[in-house]
């Protein structure tokens, strides 16, 4: 009796795209450009140098590609240490049930609003999943939130199953939200920026298309969730995940007693540290400086954060320790934004944000140090998964890159797009930003390979430079949410429990959507006279 075909599991899938890579370096030959460093925005950046490129030794992979699996959770250690404490910092909160206290206050009083009629018209729920998708879409847009969507996952999965949904939905929430608005960059220094800056164009012109090109994608991407979505709501086993959710229905279902808890003498111990520690830090920053785009404004933002916490802190502490341990999440949140936008703040900053807000939940909720710790280990237990499989994925880049191919294959098909015309020739940049996009997700590495090149071919043909950065922003963002060597990707996978095979077979209409909806947006700057353009 034959058994039934099962599709391999995500560390198959990945594997053997690792050894598909190393398979590569035998048959692409060799290459290199040479480099050379350039102040990019006030950054110094290592470029391409124009017309570099040159043939190398050929050096195949053979047992590197297993060391190479050793190499990718070197290179990414980074976010691999990020999502384990996000996760123990959680699974402390988590053990308070504060969070589920929360999702269930915050369903009952979205619930409320249903009687009136043009809420009821246009159905909470979505206004819900629109508002969420726009608040990441544009932390996407302008400071191109990418890692901090791994933390978020843990809230929005939860809240979605709650509202009827499945784990797709919730990582529509955040990581898609997101997305959507880093594909529609408008001020993203980490791609524009650098893009431009390459290019020798002025800092963020050409903001006025962009701004349309991120509505148009936005109403896309938005009004495809929330199709999909009504189609879950209607019946949840349609969902592809939706054996997969059974972990997360269960968590969802547990009894919880909404009783309020009113704080001990903990709690108010932990409140009074955290504000002392608030307290110093504005006072050591009275002033923060805030770039969005090319401007810059002074706010006295960490006094005005740490004002508002003494407050919301003492409400919170008089209501309940649930409360009080919510409202620590909401200004983690609160920092975590500010910190990013103002102080440069990445992974290293975020990950110890959240590792204080779970010692603290824990501490403020009386649980012993011995508790707090088995907690988050549960986490980093439960959680695990994730943090092996980004460091698997890591391995695909690291063979590509030893295996010397990546330039190699950057020149063949840069030297393949002579002879087209301009909109070919925009389109065709398109496509390799895209495809590159799909073995090295960072955008701003992929702008400092691409760019000088793309840029000055662009002179040759006459085609203008911001539609060659606007191939690059486009083929830059879209994938990122299918492409298996992107960690963020593998991270939310991982921690919202959905197997890469079936993300990838719900997800691949969306993005083949999304990238044509890009062809067409790059029409107007071939024929329109765009300012900026």
């Amino acid at each position: 009796m034959s058994k039934k075909y099962q599709f391999p599991n995500t560390y198959v899938i990945v594997f053997f795209i690792v050894l598909f890579a190393g398979m590569l370096t035998w048959i692409v030959p060799g290459g290199a450009f040479d480099y050379e460093t350039k102040i990019v925005n006030g950054i110094e950046r290592s470029v391409v140098k124009n017309g570099s490129f040159h043939y190398v030794d050929n050096t195949p992979q053979t047992w590197q590609i297993f060391s190479a699996i050793f190499d990718g959770f070197v290179d990414k250690a980074d976010i691999i240490v990020f999502i384990f404490l996000i996760g123990g910092a959680f699974w402390i909160m988590n053990q308070t049930k504060a969070i589920d206290i929360g999702i269930y206050a915050f369903l009952n009083k979205t619930k409320k609003l249903e009687k009136y009629r043009f809420i009821q018209y246009l159905g909470i729920d979505h206004i819900i999943i629109v508002l969420l998708m726009l608040v990441f879409s544009i932390f996407g847009a302008v400071f191109g939130m990418s890692e901090e969507t791994i933390a978020f996952t843990i809230i929005f999965v939860p809240l979605s199953i709650k509202m009827g949904y499945d784990s797709i939905v919730g990582l529509a929430m955040c990581f898609i939200g997101a997305g959507l608005g880093f594909a529609g960059a408008v001020l993203n220094p980490f791609t524009i920026g650098i893009a431009q800056g390459l290019s020798d164009l002025p800092l963020f012109s050409g903001l006025e298309y962009r701004i349309i090109c991120w509505i148009i994608i936005n109403i896309a991407g938005i009004a495809y969730i929330l199709r999909y979505a009504k189609t879950i709501k209607k019946d949840p086993s349609l969902s592809p995940v939706y054996k997969d959710d059974a972990y997360w229905r269960k968590y969802t279902e547990t009894a919880v007693d909404t009783e309020s808890l009113k704080p001990s003498r903990s709690a108010w111990i932990i409140f009074g540290i955290l504000v002392a520690v608030m307290s110093v830090f504005a006072y050591k920053n009275p002033e923060t400086t805030l770039n969005i785009g090319k401007s810059t404004s002074e706010l006295p933002l960490i006094p005005i954060l740490t004002g508002l916490f003494v407050l919301t802190g003492i409400w919170s502490l008089k209501k309940s320790v649930h409360f009080f341990i919510l409202n620590i999440l909401l200004f983690t949140i609160l920092f975590l934004v500010a910190g990013v936008m103002g102080y440069g703040w990445y992974i290293m900053e975020i990950a110890t944000l959240f590792f204080v807000m779970g010692l603290a939940s824990g501490l403020a909720f009386e649980f012993s140090l011995n508790d707090i710790t088995r907690h988050f280990l549960d986490g980093v237990r439960d959680i695990l998964s994730a943090g092996l499989i980004v460091g698997l994925a890591g391995g695909i880049v690291v063979i590509l890159k030893n295996g010397q191919i990546i330039d190699t294959i950057l020149h063949s098909v840069a030297d393949s797009m002579s002879g087209f015309g301009n909109y070919a020739t925009v389109s065709i940049m398109y496509i390799i930003q895209t495809g590159i996009n799909l073995i090295m997700p960072s955008g701003s590495a992929k702008a400092a390979l691409t760019m000088p090149i793309m840029a000055q071919f662009s002179d040759l043909i006459g085609l203008s430079r911001q539609a060659t950065v606007m191939a690059f922003q486009l083929g830059d963002g879209f994938t990122n949410m299918i492409t298996p060597t992107s960690g963020v990707l593998m991270g939310v996978l991982g921690v919202a429990k959905i197997p890469y095979d079936k993300w990838f077979k719900w997800v691949w209409k969306f993005i083949l959507m999304l990238v044509i909806l890009g062809f067409f947006l790059l029409i107007p700057t071939v024929t329109l006279d765009l300012n900026g353009f």
